[in-house]
């Protein structure tokens, strides 16, 4: 009897709807995606005869196909399913973005996949059982060796989606259920090696255990591996970082996003005298797809849905004629620019609000040229938002001002920079809101806190008390990005339709574009 046994594990976290090896916005080719994974699958699973294949969420939601899929293509089986079910993955965590596109579209994903969905934490509405049937899987393999791998989510989804796309859910705490399921399982089950695949990232410092920001919640990795004994293996993402390290003896791995890397992880056992297996050995590494050839299945399986997809990005939508090219994204943000004015022309139109607050979402935007097609708005305007309108009080945009302010600082040659909170550990660009239909002034020579100044809406100073009827995408509306004072605010209006539609409808409507910029706030510092 072979008395010691190579455990290869390989994983992948927020693919967020990439297949093939290219970026839609351009079309130009990249070292990323399933199809290129595939390959990976495949030998690795002729080089090793024990393979687990473990992916942790925000898979079916990101890129144009998944959105032309959800928009167009509903009747056919989704795509990032069809292929992880070619790959025979052993075990899938649903991150927050499977609730994206509502509850439809969540259950046909769930309903058409040939593996487990795990997440301890995600319960049914009246807390009586887990959501997806199983919180922990157990594989057994060769020589009885068991392996236990539980699923978890971060909790603070309903701090960003649509109350109607998760009405039938509850999110436990993802810590507090971990603290006491791995115990269990340890007892109960008595696996050989125990796994922890957590769609959330990290609250502190690897190296220090400082906190890196608010301790909300969303992200509890450092707490789960440095709390929670017994956990040999934890899979982490949501952050989109690169992670490869050790917590108290607690192997930790996050392979960024994309699929531009993935997570390679050997686990090896010994078998004890008393015939039990004992865990030896652990090692992770991320590595990359360069050069790793495609898979044909799954260009086959890709190709009738892109072929669609490719035409849809390529229709002409209409015409601007002003000058919506982005070069510089901190200067968009710094000075009123003609992109950010069209969308909240939209913002506003659509929901007939007069106070609108939007963002540049990345830092890869590079605005409409004189002919807009539909690839240009989805490679702008990359999230399935929709529109909600809030009634706010002056002293809540006061706050949120103040938030927005704290993006800033000023460097050592006293120019302005990124605040590292708003880039590390990972970059937040879309946290940073312009705002319409008000006039106001941040000083960064101040303090946080203490920045915005001269707030005024129709020439008058903004009362605290008063209440106004706020434009603002859904995602900022329910408090994601921090802004709480948002959060459980009346909500006037909704518009369920998604951002992108509405910018290709109102450019289609009001060919040619011509967009006049109102200059109504000053940053200076």
């Amino acid at each position: 009897m072979n008395d010691e046994l190579q455990l290869k594990l390989l994983f992948t976290s927020d693919i967020h709807g990439n297949v093939l090896p290219l970026i839609y916005g351009t079309n130009e080719h990249a070292e990323l995606g399933l199809a290129k994974y595939a390959t990976i699958v495949q030998q690795t699973r002729k080089k090793h005869e024990h393979v687990l294949v473990i992916d942790n969420g925000d898979l079916i939601q990101g890129t144009p196909l998944m959105a032309h899929y959800a928009k167009m293509h509903l009747s056919k089986a989704n795509p990032m399913i069809e292929i992880m079910n070619q790959l025979q993955l052993d075990a899938f965590v649903p991150g927050n973005h499977e609730f994206n596109f509502g509850k439809d579209i969540l259950l046909g994903a769930v309903n058409t996949s040939e593996f487990p969905w795990l997440s301890a934490n995600i319960l049914t509405n009246n807390q009586s059982e887990t959501y997806f049937g199983k919180p922990y899987l157990i594989k057994t393999l060769a020589n009885d060796l068991k392996v236990a791998i539980i699923g978890a989510t971060t909790h603070y989804i309903p701090h960003w989606e649509a109350p109607e796309h998760i009405a039938d859910f509850y999110f436990a705490d993802a810590f507090d259920t971990l603290a006491t399921l791995v115990p269990h399982i340890k007892k109960t089950e008595r696996p050989d090696i125990l796994i922890v695949a957590y769609h959330g990232g990290f609250e502190k410092d690897l190296a220090t255990g400082e906190a890196t920001g608010p301790l909300t919640g969303e992200n509890q990795g450092y707490k789960i591996a440095s709390e929670i004994d017994g956990i040999d293996l934890l899979l982490t993402g949501h952050q989109h970082r690169i992670l490869n390290d050790t917590i108290d003896n607690c192997l930790i791995i996050q392979p960024g996003s994309a699929l531009k890397a993935y997570g390679d992880i050997e686990l090896t056992v010994k078998k004890n005298q008393d015939d039990t297996w004992q865990l030896t050995h652990k090692k992770a590494e991320i590595k990359d797809l360069i050069d790793v050839p495609a898979d044909g299945k799954v260009h086959t399986t890709i190709a009738p849905l892109e072929k669609s997809t490719q035409a849809w990005l390529d229709q002409t939508i209409g015409h601007v004629v002003s000058d919506l090219t982005i070069s510089d994204p901190m200067q968009v943000r710094l000075e009123k620019h003609p992109f950010i004015e069209l969308i909240q022309q939209i913002q506003m139109e659509a929901t007939g609000a007069d106070i609108s607050a939007t963002a540049l979402l990345n830092n890869e935007s590079t605005g409409f040229g004189k002919t807009v097609t539909m690839r240009d708005i989805a490679g702008n305007y990359i999230f399935p938002n929709t529109l909600v309108v809030l009634e706010l009080t002056g002293r809540d945009i006061k706050d949120a001002l103040e938030l927005n302010a704290s993006y800033f600082i000023i460097n050592e040659k006293n120019g302005v920079t990124v605040n590292p909170a708003f880039t590390t550990p990972k970059p937040e660009h879309y946290n940073y809101d312009m705002w319409e239909g008000i006039n106001y002034r941040f000083n960064l020579q101040k303090s946080f806190g203490e920045r915005v100044e001269a707030v005024s809406y129709h020439g008058k100073p903004l009362v605290d008390e008063a209440t106004y009827h706020v434009a603002l995408n859904n995602y900022r509306a329910s408090g994601g990005g921090n802004f709480t004072m948002f959060t459980n605010k009346p909500i006037v209006k909704e518009v369920q339709i998604d951002m992108v539609e509405l910018i290709s409808a109102y450019i289609e409507a009001h060919s040619p574009v011509e967009v006049n910029v109102t200059k109504n706030f000053t940053i200076t510092y």
